[in-house]
């Protein structure tokens, strides 16, 4: 228990020494210490999930999930501590605040950071289901565009397509009717397009021969129609429209599993509204207050440092904190005298120096002089 008790303490930033002379102080920075540890844990796992969906399909994805997750688990961890450390409890409420607003604005940021990659996994399947939607919905709109797109370009080949399958349908229907005329013809059947008399005469072999024009003309015509279709067929091809198909459940459901941060990201905003436009509240709320809850999870324990009152560990380190101030000064005027003495003693000995070296040069000169 002392062993857990202490590491909270070091997870509260709190200086341990100071900190056992006052048992009073004790539960509340291990509040504090558990506070930061669990936020980090819960930013560890938010930052692994989100780097698995960074590698997700590669060999090493859980592995660099881990190393990731550890990383960021520690670096939220370093910035809670030294957030709820460096808050000044020697000055009143509204400078208090004023102080910690930054960290403040701060732990907000980090909350909304570490919350997101769990509200993507808490809202797997429901953001499954949007993406699925989402790439049918793209999968018609290309085809639809490929389709556009193709009919306007060839719409001339299309048009000439068309009218030789009018003309098909109607040389059909001229073959028929003139094949049964022929048959009237040749048994004699009086009617207001034959003569009606038996057997293959003058107006029979007319109407033969008007048959097989018409019949020659539908080769013509067929053998035509194949070729545009076999052209427009190969055209489609070209521009994809016969190798486009919308996607199947499976594919649908290969696709959403393998979906990118971004893109399970745009499906939890989306999940926000409906389909009409107006916006979902109960979604947009159910994914709001999970965020808002780890904003506040963040902010914790920043709140919980200013909100408790000044305590006798605050007022023990803020007169070690003045004392190691003084101390600090009381140094930095013993290196400024030492300095000085040092320097002066240097600029003494160096004059000292040079007297000796002039003197003993003019007494060099003066020996060496000649007054002859």
């Amino acid at each position: 228990m002392k062993k857990i008790t202490r590491f909270f303490w070091f997870c509260s930033g709190a200086h341990i020494d100071t900190l056992k002379k006052y048992p009073i102080e004790h539960n509340k920075y291990v509040g504090i210490g558990a506070t930061i540890f669990f936020t980090a844990l819960f930013a560890s796992l938010s930052g692994g999930y989100a780097m698995y969906f960074v590698f997700n399909g590669d060999a090493f994805a859980v592995g660099f999930a881990i190393l990731f997750g550890l990383l960021w688990g520690t670096a939220i961890f370093n910035m809670d501590r030294y957030i709820v450390s460096s808050i000044n409890k020697e000055g009143t409420t509204n400078q208090q605040i004023l102080q910690a607003s930054p960290r403040i604005l701060l732990a907000i940021m980090i909350g909304i950071v570490i919350s997101r990659p769990l509200e993507l996994k808490i809202f797997d399947k429901e953001i499954r289901q949007k993406l699925k939607t989402s790439y049918l919905k793209g999968q018609h709109r290309k085809i639809d565009t490929l389709e556009k797109t193709y009919q306007q370009k060839y719409a001339m080949e299309m048009g000439k397509n068309g009218d030789l399958k009018k003309e098909k349908d109607s040389l059909e229907r001229d073959i028929n009717r003139s094949r049964y005329q022929l048959n009237q013809e040749v048994f004699g059947d009086k009617t207001n397009q034959t003569s009606g008399i038996t057997g293959y005469g003058t107006y029979a072999k007319q109407k033969q021969a008007v048959l097989e024009e018409k019949e020659n003309r539908l080769k013509q015509v067929t053998q035509n129609l194949g070729q545009m279709d076999d052209y427009l067929a190969a055209r489609k091809d070209y521009e994809g429209l016969n190798s486009t198909r919308l996607f199947t459940e499976h594919q649908l459901d290969s696709l959403s599993s393998i979906a990118g941060f971004s893109d399970r990201n745009w499906a939890l905003g989306q999940l926000t509204y409906n389909e009409n436009g107006t916006r979902d509240l109960d979604t947009y709320l159910a994914i709001s207050f999970i965020g808002y809850l780890f904003i506040l999870f963040e902010c914790l324990p920043v709140f919980v440092k200013l909100m408790s009152p000044k305590g006798p560990y605050d007022v023990a380190i803020a007169k070690i904190s003045e004392a190691n101030i003084y101390f600090a000064e009381k140094d930095k005027d013993r290196d400024i005298a030492v300095t000085d003495n040092i320097y002066d003693h240097a600029v003494g000995t160096d004059i000292e120096r040079r007297k000796k070296i002039i003197t003993s040069q003019s007494d060099y000169d003066f020996e060496r002089h000649s007054y002859e």
